[in-house]
């Protein structure tokens, strides 16, 4: 065991800072990232050249070192040898933060295993941004990233996210967008989703709807900008292997789960429920109302 007390002695030791970058728009630095950058021996950097134009723009005169996926086993060595010098490090990406779908989790990792200090800034980050303006539910989510991009591959990555019961974000280049939405559809069913590009630049746009709905929309549409996809959440397997779960519910327990478990509207809620079981709308409607009087 060993217990970090990230501001004990802190002008004593080697620190490695994580410190998130702008996703888009540079106002969205915050004053402690700009003050580490300035403070710190080095930034690590995942390309140097975009990071001197971040730098420049806040007048940081840091020097740059580059850390990068193919250079991160040498790279992750001098950084760690620099930590246990008493040096500080920043480790930047090219946009949001370190380490989600960029370079850094192997440098954490071995940093932590040599019981050397990790702070973490928090900032902006595209995943999280795009999931509180989708419209579905935040009340549990799972970030996967970038699906493989082997269709084969991807098929089974869906096949294996099918069943997860929390909302589902998304990476995807443009290329490769209307490919994905339509194995999501084949795979997944026609759940809500939300895309989301451009964020927090001038062009920012949220497309939400089912994925048949998108599908459409991205046949039509010129394909632009890196996307962060929002997907609905799919049923547990338990469920979907057992078609009458809610046998033993009543009918207003049974619209109540829809709207506790999948955050549905009450219509949205009785709509479904008379779908499960094969009933007319307006009597589940009835038989809801009365319950709840």
């Amino acid at each position: 065991m060993w217990q970090q007390k990230s501001f004990n002695e802190e002008n004593m030791k080697g620190i490695l800072y994580l410190v998130p970058t702008p996703i888009g728009n540079l106002e969205d630095m915050s004053y402690r990232a700009i003050r580490i950058l300035k403070e710190v021996d080095y930034i690590a950097a995942e390309d140097t050249r975009n990071s001197k134009k971040l730098c420049h723009y806040f007048e940081i005169d840091t020097p740059l070192m580059s850390y990068h996926e193919h250079n991160k086993e040498a790279g992750g060595r001098k950084i760690i040898n620099l930590l246990k010098e008493g040096a500080k490090v920043a480790l930047i990406s090219d946009a949001g933060l370190p380490t989600i779908s960029d370079p850094g989790y192997e440098l954490v990792v071995e940093a932590v295993a040599e019981e050397l200090t990790v702070v973490p800034l928090p900032g902006a980050n595209a995943a999280l941004t795009a999931l509180i303006a989708s419209g579905l539910s935040t009340k549990s989510f799972y970030y996967f990233g970038f699906l493989d991009r082997q269709k084969k591959e991807k098929r089974k990555q869906l096949e294996e996210l099918k069943n997860i019961p929390a909302t589902m974000i998304l990476y995807e280049a443009p290329h490769r967008l209307k490919e994905t939405l339509s194995l999501i559809h084949e795979v997944l069913g026609n759940r809500k989703i939300a895309l989301c590009r451009e964020l927090t630049k001038r062009y920012e746009e949220f497309i939400r709807g089912t994925t048949s709905e998108l599908i459409e929309w991205a046949a039509k549409e010129e394909i632009r900008g890196e996307f962060v996809l929002i997907l609905e959440a799919g049923e547990p397997a338990s469920i979907q292997e057992n078609a009458s779960w809610w046998e033993e519910l009543s009918v207003e327990e049974h619209v109540k789960h829809y709207m506790a478990v999948k955050e549905l509207s009450s219509k949205e809620a009785i709509k479904q429920t008379a779908k499960d079981r094969n009933m007319n709308k307006r009597d589940v409607y009835h038989m809801y109302h009365i319950g709840e009087e």
